[in-house]
């Protein structure tokens, strides 16, 4: 049995790598979904020059999946009608991602709603309990339906250890595997994937995206090599699939394109310096200091401030910011205004409200800003006493 796989311009552009923004949920006053600011959010990533979406996932709220809360189906038919509203700005070949959560019968469902709004994969995050080859036909049952993008979600916000023999028994069973989000937050787990995917022989065919938002740069410039059967095999990480790319996403595509464009063979420091500035902003929004409690609030927080949303709400009245989280996302803001696209919003805020796509005054990132940005890197001299 042949099993769906997106259309070759799509399947293309996921192979070459692409920014597809965790797609949050904007909620009004009273914790209803605001259609209007989120089809925005929509045509802001577009509008960005995000290459994809992701709707359904972990920064959407996992609660939108429970049929009382009545939210997945919605959320998903305003995004492709949006993606699908903008062709002309995007070219068409926007990548549809769509969460599938819980048990099997349970996540061949959302599959099938998936399909049936146009989305061309679905991003699974793997129920617990299950052995190895029962997690794999978790997923042949939902490749079936669509084809998959592998999560390894990290165990700080629900995920749960996969080894790399999973991931290789993942690429040899289930043949519409299309691409996998890392995103362990450890490097050693990332390791796992890279090697399950290399001993399976799909490396290249079967894309990485990274959803590691602590090291997202490492892992776009890093040539990850394993030996396998004597043999040294090179995996690429070839794009993201992020909770921070859901905000400053127009600098994020700008980065994005800056790194793709280096010298394979050659990195510049100030690409790593400014690897870090990124991590730092991720502690911060996300609240990596209290194990990731406040990671929905504090993306909403810089998505208010940005005006793309009306508050920080969440589906739980008892989520927020966690104490000392707002004065660490003040700092970030201070610091690191160059990661910040707050003027490409301001500019065509008024239009995506409308429902309209806008990418006016968008900017490219060069090297000489990267450096500029970061300094000539020099150590401080050390004071003699």
């Amino acid at each position: 049995m042949s099993r769906p796989i997106p259309p070759k311009g799509v399947l293309r552009r996921l192979r070459e790598g692409v920014v597809i923004p965790a797609h949050p949920l904007a909620l009004n006053s009273q914790r209803k979904l605001d259609e209007r600011r989120q089809r925005a959010l929509t045509l802001y990533y577009l509008s960005a020059g995000a290459g994809g979406i992701a709707v359904g996932v972990h920064t959407t709220q996992f609660k939108v999946h429970d049929p009382q809360v009545g939210l997945y189906r919605p959320l998903l038919q305003i995004a492709s009608e949006a993606v699908d509203s903008c062709r002309t700005l995007t070219g068409g070949e926007v990548i549809k991602v769509a969460g599938v959560v819980g048990k099997t019968e349970r996540a061949v469902e959302e599959a099938k709603i998936a399909s049936q709004m146009g989305y061309h994969a679905a991003l699974v995050s793997m129920p617990k309990g299950l052995g190895m080859g029962e997690m794999v036909e978790h997923l042949k049952a939902i490749s079936r339906e669509i084809a998959v993008f592998g999560f390894y979600l990290q165990p700080a916000v629900g995920g749960i250890f996969l080894p790399s023999s999973f991931w290789r028994r993942a690429a040899e069973e289930v043949e519409n595997l299309v691409a996998i989000k890392v995103a362990p937050f450890n490097r050693y787990y990332t390791l796992d994937v890279v090697r399950g995917i290399a001993e399976a022989g799909r490396a290249g065919e079967v894309a990485l995206y990274t959803g590691n938002d602590d090291s997202i740069v490492q892992d776009l410039v890093t040539p990850f090599s394993t030996r396998v059967k004597g043999e040294t095999i090179t995996v690429r990480i070839v794009g993201g699939l992020l909770g921070q790319w859901a905000y400053w996403t127009e600098r994020a595509v700008g980065l994005f394109n800056l790194i793709k464009g280096l010298p394979k063979d050659s990195v510049p420091r100030e690409v790593l310096s400014l690897g870090t500035q990124i991590t730092d902003a991720n502690g911060a929004v996300f609240d990596a200091s209290n194990s990731f409690s406040g990671v929905i609030p504090g993306t909403m927080e810089v998505l208010r401030r940005s005006g793309l949303v009306e508050g920080r709400l969440t589906l739980d009245p008892q989520e927020d910011l966690s104490p000392g989280q707002g004065e660490e996302i003040d700092r970030i803001y201070v610091a690191y205004p160059h990661l910040r696209d707050d003027p490409f919003v301001e500019e065509n805020l008024g239009v995506w409200l409308e429902g309209g796509c806008s990418a006016k005054g968008r900017r490219e990132v060069s090297l000489d800003q990267v450096r500029a940005w970061v300094g000539d890197g020099d150590p401080p001299r050390i004071r003699k006493h």
